[in-house]
């Protein structure tokens, strides 16, 4: 599959047409040009921060139509004042540190990129109404660790059940685990956002938007309720925004999320995502899958000798059940 995410800008310069005369074989150098950050796209317009105030850009047509995304770092021309009705433009988007992206289903071949350059996933999870989805968190996490993201649970609404069964589940893969509801002190999670891009991931309904209100009040997220019939959360956010945190770093609260395809994933890259058994799984006989009913695995083996835990071999083999139809 054509993977366009990283391409360098540049190539859209490519050599020019037959019979024609071209103005400069130099390409432009937009190095000298200011920098912002894309904090949040509507309707074909980039609202961007620039040095502290935020500037409304267009995109530079060489650019291609998925070429700008939320979280980008971008070269900016035009009138960058940010004063009402100016407009800059989009001249060169910055070599991205990360990229965390989906499809919307396992069988579509289309990428859906979500965020650029976080470098911490957030994936909020809701102990009841909704039902926490133990397969949408286990799919969440290969899509983070493909993309080189350092995970975080938060466990929201835990006045309505308790959160003993996922920290159970995720502790053992090094996960830090948040249990929080409505009102609580947010001290705990603060101190792990800050400094940091964080990107806040999960299914609708579970109080992504809630919590980033609670973070940043100026913020003014729209929040909803769970549908009583269904038990599926409506949509409120609807499209990604980046907001910056009072006391440093940024937060970035994305749609509400239905399903989390894992075509773009390479199976291969998701044992090396963890390097504890990374190293162990290089004893494994050619062809080995890690899997419970594979013999010789050389997981069940570090288990046996107590080089492994089981409880993180479980927790990794469940994930790898989440890619079965990739």
């Amino acid at each position: 599959m054509k993977d366009s995410i990283f391409a360098d800008d540049h190539t859209g310069f490519g050599r020019p047409p037959k019979r024609t005369r071209p103005r400069t074989k130099d390409r432009p150098d937009y190095s000298a040009l200011p920098l912002g950050r894309v904090v949040t796209i509507d309707r074909g317009r980039y609202r961007l921060v620039v040095d502290g105030a935020e500037v409304t850009a267009t995109k530079a047509r060489a650019l291609g139509r998925k070429s700008v995304i939320v979280g980008d770092v971008v070269r900016l021309d035009g009138d960058i004042s940010g004063r009402a009705g100016s407009l800059a433009r989009i001249a060169e988007v910055e070599p991205r540190q990360t990229v965390l992206r989906r499809t919307a289903d396992d069988d579509d071949a289309y990428e859906r990129p979500i965020v650029a350059n976080a470098d911490q996933l957030v994936i909020v999870t809701a102990l009841a109404d909704p039902e926490p989805r133990m397969g949408m968190i286990d799919r969440i996490l290969v899509a983070g660790y493909e993309a080189g993201l350092e995970p975080i649970l938060a466990l929201t609404k835990s006045d309505l059940a308790s959160p003993d069964e996922l920290i159970a589940a995720y502790e053992p893969l090094g996960i830090p685990c948040l249990v929080m509801q409505r009102g609580d002190n947010l001290t705990p999670l603060l101190a792990h956002l800050a400094g940091r891009v964080s990107v806040l991931i999960g299914h609708s309904g579970v109080g992504k938007s809630t919590l980033v209100n609670a973070l940043i009040p100026e913020a003014d997220r729209q929040t909803g309720q769970v549908n009583e019939v269904t038990g599926k959360g409506r949509h409120t956010s609807s499209s990604a925004i980046a907001l910056e945190l009072p006391g440093g770093g940024w937060v970035i609260d994305t749609p509400g999320l239905r399903s989390f395809g894992l075509k773009h994933v390479d199976p291969d890259h998701v044992i090396a995502a963890f390097s504890d058994l990374g190293g162990l799984s290089e004893a494994c006989p050619r062809g080995c899958t890690h899997r419970a009913d594979q013999p010789e695995c050389a997981l069940d083996e570090a288990v046996a000798v107590g080089r492994l835990s089981p409880g993180r071999l479980e927790s990794f083999r469940r994930m790898e059940l989440s890619r079965t139809d990739w």
